[in-house]
């Protein structure tokens, strides 16, 4: 049994009442709940399903996810492959809070380590775009790189304060997913840094934090757009009564009602002296004691204002791609569209041209193709993995191949296979790269994503 601090198991008996804090307290003696969901962007669920070497239990109010009860699947062929994203079950309900048209343009203002935001991509069409932001730079790395492995094609990851974003898009989104930064009570379970770190001070250091992403947040949202007001904590101070600040501050929004299947799993939103908002039970709470995952907290928020045109997103003309590039493309592919085809920050890139911005905007935009060297293109990781299924050579492995898992280690491999650049895939999706040279497949896996064991 974790020892909590007494301050907030005082505030917790206060905000559950005794019994119900009993049964809070009680789940700490189980084991964090681990869930996956599947990448549609790779493969059909029903297509996962019938080929997953582990039990595949549904979790009730997400299509795409499941329980999961399996060691090591950061090791596992479907893992790297892009196929699956490990993510706890408590905070996949968050993307479900809200039906997504497959067209909408959606923002998502603290995305590392990008676990709602490729559940929100999986969501759009070709028509959509999901643009993913981290303020802190180290982990804009992580979710640019989770983004890269799972093949994605219309998103950018930036590096921005909430202000920059706000200015750069000013009405833009039709949704705004705010997973904002917490004190993090929800995750006491598994985080024993969580525990260490807190206090009533932090608490509160959080919640203005917090009312001020909300505030950039709403000069971003389109008019008639959705704000998905999350966090992973249960103190009323970064919930609810920042839900109700924000409403007071903003007469033009509504709290309104999660979607069926998330109510149902989830608890009322708490009412609190002094609040202003009536229909506050309208917000949700996941606690651990009564579903299986971790604390969260999800609240939807919309814009009643009258919609308007979505400004145009007017980054500078793009440069003329040298002709080294288009000659990589159709040696390497089986079509493309020229169109999407341009240069972003040096490199050349596959990308909508709706998703234009301007140099150094975004940390990532679409799928960088590689790098311009002397007469040659370089590819790069991303390309492999979200162009894949488009390339003329494709080497097919087994799951359990041990060639594939010579692959995975970065070790050359024998193939039957013309010479040029190929993709390896397993069960139809792309795990990487390779440079055919007689017969040899030479390996071009990022070392950083390598098995070491």
């Amino acid at each position: 049994m974790k020892e909590l601090p007494v301050e907030f198991s005082a505030r917790m008996r206060t905000l559950l009442g005794e019994e119900e804090f009993r049964l809070y307290e009680d789940s700490f003696h189980q084991n964090a709940v681990r869930a996956f969901r599947v990448n549609t962007e790779k493969i059909p669920v029903q297509d996962f399903t019938e080929i997953a070497p582990f039990s595949c239990e549904p979790i009730p109010y997400v299509e795409t996810g499941f329980y999961l009860n399996y060691e090591k699947i950061g090791n596992h062929p479907f893992h790297h492959a892009g196929m699956i994203y490990v993510q706890d079950p408590g905070a996949m309900a968050t993307a479900e809070c809200l039906e997504i048209e497959p067209d909408w343009w959606i923002l998502d203002m603290c995305a590392a380590p990008g676990g709602k935001s490729s559940q929100l991509r999986n969501k759009l069409g070709e028509n959509g775009i999901l643009i993913s932001n981290e303020i802190i730079p180290s982990r804009c790395k992580i979710l640019t790189g989770n983004m890269e492995r799972l093949g994605f094609r219309n998103t950018a990851t930036t590096c921005l304060d909430p202000s920059r974003i706000a200015k750069i898009f000013p009405k833009t989104f039709d949704m705004i997913m705010v997973d904002a930064p917490c004190s993090g009570e929800g995750m006491f379970r598994k985080d024993d840094i969580a525990i260490r770190e807190w206090s009533v001070d932090n608490v509160l250091h959080c919640a203005r934090r917090q009312k001020g992403i909300l505030e950039q947040a709403a000069a971003a949202l389109r008019p008639g757009g959705y704000i998905v007001y999350a966090t992973c904590t249960f103190s009323l101070e970064e919930n609810e009564m920042v839900v109700d600040d924000f409403l007071q501050e903003h007469p033009e929004f509504e709290l309104i009602p999660v979607c069926e299947t998330v109510r149902r799993y989830t608890s009322d939103g708490i009412s609190f002296e002094g609040c202003k908002c009536s229909n506050l039970s309208d917000a949700r709470r996941f606690y651990p004691h009564r579903s299986r995952g971790e604390g969260q907290f999800m609240a939807v928020l919309h814009d009643t204002s009258p919609a308007l045109p979505r400004p145009a997103i007017t980054g500078k003309s793009a440069a003329k791609v040298d002709p080294v590039v288009i000659d990589f493309l159709k040696d390497t592919l089986v079509d493309y569209d020229l169109k999407q085809v341009s240069l972003y920050n040096g490199n050349p890139v596959y990308v909508s041209p709706a998703l234009s911005l301007d140099k150094g905007v975004a940390f990532s935009c679409g799928v960088t193709i590689g790098e311009i060297r002397k007469n040659y293109i370089q590819p790069h990781h991303q390309f492999f993995m979200a162009m894949g299924k488009q390339f003329k050579r494709q080497i097919a492995l087994a799951p359990d191949s041990p060639d594939l898992e010579r692959y995975l280690h970065g070790e050359e491999i024998p193939v039957d296979c013309e010479n040029g650049w190929a993709v390896i895939t397993t069960k139809g999706c792309s795990v990487g790269g390779v440079k055919v040279v007689g017969g040899r497949a030479k390996n071009h896996y990022p070392k950083g994503l390598r098995k070491l064991t």
